[in-house]
């Protein structure tokens, strides 16, 4: 609900894109610090669930932005509620791989995915019935504190860590140095394809330009919200798929796809009229690549990982990914105020495209270690 409306409800307080790609990448650094200490010390300590507990009560109180009224507020804000997302996000992604034999942590992360979504999707649509209902952007933050206190109450009555789950006596540099070269070239083409995924506030913002001077700004809010909507649809649906496929296929080959369904939808951005139809083509490859990258990139490192470096390793995975989307949403954000909007989706187009080459031809498929 809060990422829906974000973009909107910055303009409205005096913001522009920049503003927004600052606020997205300011966000993604702190959370990716975050993501390799808090990780690292579940390794260390052999238990996720404490750090998952703190990580899901900062997320939880972002919908405080209600009372925000001034663009730098809102980045503080969002900036704790992803210091949460950064502390719990490779830890329950290590009790995930934790949880299931290595020949279905494909299918594994994918049904996660998928279930997350879903929760993706509602949001969303919620945030879009409230405004058609006239609701302020305001109270559709406070609304949002709803289901965030509700997933906070489930994490403290029904997760519970795996059974029999050791830690080490290892620093974080001996964590560091017993990661395999194998998931060091992934994490370095992971890298460089972060450095061009932007964030999805972007695209909902440029839709809503597209639109407006058709439909007025309201009703272009709303088609702009409606097609985040499908995107998570999308990306619901292809998630679990995408997981069964890796398989067969391999984890590797269903990755770099995904890497190239970005490079191609920042092509169709380049392309695209004012029209629905083009826009609705467009997200649906935003929901696909992303079904895939998530699902994929969680059970790819999990085949290159020692069990014992489990969550150093998504750590330090989420690390990456949160820098490249800092470098990248202020990138982007800059060259479309600065130079122009085609400009940003040029420079996603190559950055993704290299990373998904370098995926292809640095890692090797479906193997632990090397």
């Amino acid at each position: 609900m809060v990422t829906a409306i974000l973009p909107f409800f910055v303009i409205s307080i005096g913001g522009t894109a920049v503003a927004l790609g600052l606020i997205e990448g300011v966000s993604d650094l702190i959370a990716s610090v975050a993501k390799i200490g808090s990780s690292y010390y579940s390794d260390r300590i052999g238990r996720r669930k404490p750090i998952l507990i703190a990580g899901y009560a900062l997320t939880a109180a972002k919908g405080v932005m209600a009372f925000a009224t001034t663009v730098p507020a809102v980045l503080v804000i969002r900036t704790f509620a992803w210091l949460g997302r950064g502390m719990r996000s490779p830890v329950r992604d290590a009790l995930l791989a934790e949880s299931v034999v290595p020949e279905y942590t494909g299918r594994a992360f994918g049904l996660h995915r998928a279930a997350d979504t879903a929760g993706a999707i509602l949001g969303p649509a919620s945030a879009l019935g409230l405004l058609l209902l006239a609701v302020s952007y305001r109270n559709i933050f406070l609304a949002s504190l709803i289901p965030g206190v509700a997933t906070l109450f489930i994490v403290l009555f029904v997760v519970q860590d795996r059974a029999g789950l050791m830690g080490h006596g290892k620093t974080l540099m001996q964590s560091l140095q017993a990661l395999p070269g194998g998931f060091r070239r992934f994490v370095a083409a992971a890298g460089v394809f972060g450095l061009g995924n932007f964030g999805h506030t972007l695209l909902i913002l440029r839709a809503q330009e597209l639109l407006a001077p058709a439909w007025g700004t309201a009703r272009a809010d709303a088609w702009a919200l409606g097609l985040y909507v499908w995107l998570n649809v999308v990306y619901a649906a292809g998630a679990y798929p995408a997981g069964v496929w890796s398989e067969r296929l391999g984890k590797r080959r269903i990755l770099g796809f995904g890497y190239f369904l970005f490079a191609l939808m920042c092509l169709g951005f380049l392309v695209v009229g004012r029209g629905i139809p083009g826009l609705a083509v467009l997200f649906a490859l935003g929901g696909l690549y992303v079904a895939f990258v998530d699902a994929m990139e969680g059970a790819l490192a999990a085949d290159l990982l020692p069990p014992e470096v489990y969550g150093t390793g998504y750590g330090v995975l989420g690390a990456v990914n949160g820098l490249g989307d800092l470098l990248s949403s202020i990138i982007v954000g800059f060259l479309w105020v600065r130079v122009s909007v085609a400009s940003g989706f040029i420079y996603a187009l190559v950055l993704t495209g290299l990373g998904a080459t370098l995926l292809l031809t640095l890692v090797r498929d479906d193997r632990v270690g090397e």
